[in-house]
């Protein structure tokens, strides 16, 4: 499954989505033989609705807030961190290309 909102690539799954209030960018590890992720991961990256402010780095994406950065790249190197793999790795969702400062 692909579209705007969805991507999947090297064994992770990418689900963009807003919410009332956040816009939200969910990676999870989908135990893909092939993938080098740790099975069973996820990590987040969230930013307010309007597109603004910081980006939060969470283990899922209602979890508690690791860190935050100002740019994309860093936000997606801190969630590839978090599922094992390389920031290169992370399909990301053309909805989802906009995020950051």
């Amino acid at each position: 499954m692909s579209n705007d909102r969805t991507a999947e690539g090297n064994g992770i799954k990418a689900t963009y989505d807003e919410t009332e209030t956040e816009r939200r960018l969910e990676f999870e590890a989908t135990g893909d033989e092939a993938a080098t992720a740790r099975a069973g991961t996820s990590a987040a990256i969230a930013q307010n609705r309007e597109g603004y402010a910081m980006l939060k780095v969470r283990p899922t994406a209602d979890g508690d807030e690791l860190e935050r950065y100002y740019g994309f790249d860093m936000a997606l190197d801190h969630a590839a961190e978090l599922l094992g793999v390389s920031q290169h790795d992370l399909p990301v969702p053309p909805a989802a290309e906009d995020m950051g400062m």
